[in-house]
C-alpha cells in the first residue's frame, strides 16, 4: 500500500511539475532575468570545466556573484542533452520535485509514522511554489532538495548516533550552501542549537557527533574558501554576492504598495534620461497619492548605484566594480536605516516577515499584474493557513514529548526567518524550508500515533 502510494505521489508531483512548465515556458525569455547567469556558467562548464562567464578572455575571470553549486547541476544536464537544452534542465527538476515528495515521506515516516510520511509526501506534491520554481532554470527547487536531503540525513543521524550519518549531514549542509550561501551558518546554528535546547543532546557521545557534523561541514567548504581567496584575497563565499543590495532594497521594501515599487524599478531600469524619469516618478506619485520626495530618492539611487555596477565593459573591471557597488549598496543602506530605526524595524517585523513566509503567487511573472487583488489575497491565505497548520504541527510534536523532533524541524525555519528578515524578503526565499512546514503540517492533519522516540 505504502509503495502504490508513494508511486502515485510521485507521479503527480511530476506531472505537476511538467505542467508547470507549459505554463511558465513563455516568461523564460521576458522575466526572470538571474535565469541568464546560471544558463551562462553551466553553458561554459559543461563546454570546458572553467567556473567563468568569460571563458575566452585572455585571462581568467572569476565568479563573483554565483557559487557553483547550481552551475553544476545545469551542466549536468547541458552535458547529456545539450547546451542550452533549458526544458531537459526543468524536466529533470520535475523528478527532483518528485525526490522532494520521497524525501519528506522518509522523514515523516521516521519521526511520526508511515501515515503521517504519506500525508506530507502529498501534500508536499500539491504545493504549487515548488513546481513553479522547478519550472525556471533557477537555484529555488535545487536548494530545496539539498537541504531536504541534508535533513533527511540529520534525521536519521539524530536517531541512528552514528558517525558517519552525521558526517553525511554535515557535507550535505554544506553543499546546500554551495547552491545557496545564505544557508553558510545553519551547520553551526543547529550542531550549537540542538545541544542547548536538547537535554539528550549534550551528552558527550553526541557533543563529539555534532562536532564531527561541523568538522565535516567546514572541510566541505574549503576549497571554495580556498578558491575565493586565491583569486580576489578574501575568505568568502561570493565577494558581490554580499549583504550590500539585499541590506539596501530591504530598506525600501514595504514603503510603498508592491505595484507601486514596481512601477518605480521598471521605471528606474528604463532607458529614459533622468528630467523624463523625474517626471514620470512624479506622475505616479500623485497618481498614487504618496510623497514624490521618497520615490525619486529610491530610483536615483537605483540608477546610481547600478551604473556603477553595470557601466563598465572589460569582464576584470566588470568584476571589481560589482564588489565595489555591493559596498556602495550597504553604505546607503546604512544610512536610511539610522533615518528611521523604529520604521525599519516595524516594516521588517511585519510586513517583511509576510513576505517572507507567505506571499509566493506562483502565477507567470508577465501576468501578476492582471489578476485580480481577491484571487492574491486568497493565495495569499492559504500559505498562511499551512504556516498555521505547521505551527500547530510543531506545538503538538512538542505536547506529545518529541521535543528533539520539534526543535529539529523548527530550528532551521528560525535559521532561515533570521538571516532574511532584515534583507530584501522574498517568499522564495524560504521555500528551501518550506518541505520541513508542509511535514509540520501534515503532524497536524494527521494527529499521529508516535513511534518510540529518539529522546529529548
Amino acid at each position: 500500500m505504502s509503495r502504490r502510494s508513494l508511486l502515485l505521489i510521485s507521479l503527480v508531483a511530476i506531472v505537476h511539475g511538467l505542467l508547470f512548465i507549459v505554463y511558465v515556458r513563455p516568461d523564460w525569455d521576458v522575466a526572470w532575468s538571474d535565469q541568464a547567469g546560471y544558463r551562462r556558467l553551466g553553458a561554459v562548464l559543461a563546454e570546458n570545466g572553467r567556473f567563468t562567464r568569460y571563458p575566452d578572455y585572455p585571462v581568467f575571470v572569476p565568479e563573483v556573484i554565483r557559487t557553483p553549486g547550481y552551475p553544476l547541476f545545469v551542466a549536468a544536464i547541458y552535458k547529456m542533452f545539450g547546451i542550452g537544452n533549458d526544458v531537459a534542465v526543468t524536466i529533470a527538476q520535475s523528478f527532483v520535485f518528485a525526490a522532494i515528495c520521497l524525501l519528506v515521506y522518509a522523514m515523516g515516516r521516521r519521526i511520526a509514522g508511515r501515515r503521517t510520511g504519506i500525508a506530507a509526501a502529498a501534500i508536499t506534491a500539491l504545493f504549487p511554489p515548488l513546481p513553479y520554481f522547478g519550472a525556471l532554470v533557477l537555484t529555488e527547487l535545487w536548494t530545496a532538495f539539498m537541504l531536504t536531503a541534508a535533513m533527511w540525513a540529520l534525521v536519521g543521524a539524530v536517531y541512528s548516533r552514528r558517525v558517519s550519518d552525521f558526517v553525511l549531514a554535515g557535507v550535505l549542509l554544506s553543499c546546500t550552501t554551495l547552491v545557496r550561501p545564505a544557508f553558510v551558518l545553519l551547520p553551526y546554528f543547529l550542531a550549537i542549537g540542538l545541544p542547548l535546547l536538547v537535554k539528550c543532546q549534550r551528552e558527550r557521545q553526541m557533543l563529539t557527533r555534532w562536532a564531527v557534523l561541523v568538522v565535516a561541514a567546514t572541510i566541505t567548504l574549503a576549497p571554495w574558501f580556498a578558491y575565493n581567496y586565491a583569486n580576489f584575497g578574501r575568505l568568502t563565499l561570493s565577494p558581490a554576492g554580499g549583504i550590500g543590495r539585499g541590506l539596501w532594497e530591504g530598506t525600501w521594501q514595504a514603503r510603498w504598495p508592491g505595484r507601486v515599487q514596481a512601477a518605480l524599478t521598471s521605471l528606474a531600469a528604463s532607458a529614459i534620461d533622468r528630467t523624463t524619469l523625474d517626471e514620470r516618478v512624479q506622475a505616479l506619485a500623485r497618481e498614487a497619492r504618496l510623497d514624490p520626495g521618497s520615490m525619486l530618492q529610491y530610483v536615483h539611487e537605483w540608477r546610481d548605484i547600478n551604473a556603477v555596477w553595470d557601466t563598465p565593459q572589460d569582464p576584470l573591471e566588470r568584476v571589481r566594480a560589482r564588489v565595489d557597488a555591493d559596498g556602495l549598496y550597504y553604505r546607503a543602506a546604512l544610512t536610511h536605516i539610522r533615518e528611521d530605526p523604529p520604521g525599519h524595524v516595524m516594516r521588517r517585523l511585519t510586513r517583511g516577515f509576510f513576505f517572507l513566509w507567505a506571499a509566493d503567487v506562483p502565477i507567470r511573472y508577465t501576468q501578476i499584474s492582471r489578476v485580480p487583488t481577491l484571487v492574491i489575497r486568497a493565495i495569499w491565505l492559504a500559505q498562511v493557513i499551512l504556516l498555521a497548520l505547521g505551527a500547530f504541527g510543531a506545538a503538538l510534536l512538542a505536547r506529545r514529548g518529541r521535543w528533539l523532533e520539534t526543535v529539529l524541524l523548527v530550528l532551521p525555519l528560525v535559521y532561515v526567518t533570521g538571516v532574511h528578515l532584515p534583507l530584501l524578503c522574498e517568499t522564495r526565499q524560504s521555500l528551501p524550508v518550506k518541505p520541513l512546514v508542509l511535514l509540520l503540517a501534515a503532524v497536524a492533519v494527521v494527529r499521529p500515533t508516535f513511534p518510540e522516540s529518539a529522546g529529548s
